[in-house]
């Protein structure tokens, strides 16, 4: 039977917390909540940034510590080990944005090569993750997506990136270390789309260790993944997914208007949410062919997913069905499922306090727009310091 009221249950939430850790995400959830307070403090922050003020140390002590791991993968050991004391697993998350130069590109396959390698000794870390735009420029999936044909040049670079994607996936099935890529935005994911299902087709032919994202607040994102699990039955391979709703709306909404073509987002939220649990529910009928990591910070969709689960006589611990929140969010969903018997990770951001700011400040802003979460968030932190006060 589903206990409803699983993620009402905050000493299990919060156990892992100090009073003092406690206060620290209630002050800073408090700020986010608020809109002028967030755009203040990132333009503070990227002015005290740029420079060279030394507020790294005060960062470092508060929003970094609170949704970070640390600077380095050595630096995240003792997140790492804590997590697993309660039965969350991490994904180690470089969440270093924006580079371009292929020393940048090779510098972050050396980096990801490496966390498998730590993946590999560590049963806390079964799973790693990668941007497509981490290992190579915006520009080409772009040009590729839109089907313009590349220079010489551009199909050498295009090579080199699809070498990084190959070296990763290969390395990840001989060490069985699941491989998680990110989806980015929608003019440039076809590309990033084909070279996926590629990797696809050839690690995931007994096993899945090669996921996708797809991004439903896309309202095409059902019939694509139909399609491509017609391809993987053709093709004998096993499609991984990962499930989200979404992290570039505005951007999608304003360039859609701007170029005069239709929007691919869902018209509204429930729309998104209808999407999201329909695909969920797809994925967990097709789950002999399909692996998924079902991350979402959503309660309902939680819940949907451990009845379709019960309904499908799912074991909670099968390796098909994962579930996913970021460090510093949602407690309450994560170490309450871990608590309950069902495979949790944790995605947890980490590199250096200055390179991960873009992520921290994007996590700021998303949190902001989503008042409920925020709201959700506080209301848990105050029953937690009233019950320990108790």
């Amino acid at each position: 039977m589903i206990n409803y009221s699983l993620f009402e249950d905050t000493g299990t939430a919060f156990a892992l917390k100090s009073d003092s850790e406690l206060e620290r995400a209630y002050f800073l959830f408090k700020m986010i909540s608020s809109q002028p307070l967030v755009r203040i403090g990132t333009a503070a922050t990227n002015f005290a940034l740029k420079a060279n003020l030394p507020v790294e140390g005060l960062i470092r002590s508060t929003v970094f510590d609170h949704f970070c791991g640390g600077v380095s993968e050595e630096d995240c050991l003792h997140v790492i080990d804590k997590l697993y004391t309660k039965g969350v697993s991490s994904v180690l998350d470089y969440s270093v944005e924006g580079k371009e130069t292929k020393d940048q590109f090779d510098n972050a396959l050396k980096k990801i090569l490496k966390i498998i390698r730590f993946c590999d000794e560590r049963e806390a870390m079964p799973i790693v993750v990668f941007k497509p735009t981490g290992f190579g420029r915006f520009y080409l999936y772009q040009k590729k997506t839109e089907g313009i044909e590349f220079t010489q040049e551009e199909q050498e670079e295009w090579d080199r990136i699809v070498g990084r994607f190959d070296a990763v996936c290969k390395l990840a099935k001989e060490k069985d270390v699941e491989v998680l890529i990110d989806g980015e935005e929608s003019w440039m994911q076809d590309a990033a789309d084909d070279l996926v299902e590629d990797m696809m087709r050839r690690y995931n032919k007994d096993k899945t260790i090669v996921y996708n994202t797809l991004q439903t607040y896309r309202w095409d994102r059902l019939d694509y993944l139909k399609k491509l699990h017609q391809r993987a039955n053709n093709g004998g391979f096993k499609i991984g997914m990962k499930i989200v709703r979404g992290a570039y709306m505005e951007k999608e909404r304003e360039r859609a208007e701007d170029k005069g073509y239709p929007s691919p987002i869902c018209e509204n939220k429930k729309a998104t949410d209808d999407n999201f649990n329909n695909t969920l529910k797809y994925i967990l009928e097709n789950l002999s062919d399909i692996s998924v990591f079902i991350g979402t910070h959503n309660e309902e969709s939680c819940y949907l997913a451990m009845e379709l689960m019960e309904k499908f006589n799912v074991n909670k611990k099968d390796n098909n069905v994962w579930f996913g929140q970021l460090y510093g969010m949602s407690d309450h969903i994560s170490y309450n499922l871990a608590a309950a018997g069902y495979n949790v990770a944790k995605y947890i951001p980490f590199g250096p306090v200055k390179d991960v700011m873009p992520y921290l400040i994007r996590r700021a802003e998303e949190n902001t727009s989503v008042a409920g979460q925020t709201n959700r968030e506080l209301s848990l932190l105050k029953s937690e310091k009233r019950r320990r006060k108790l």
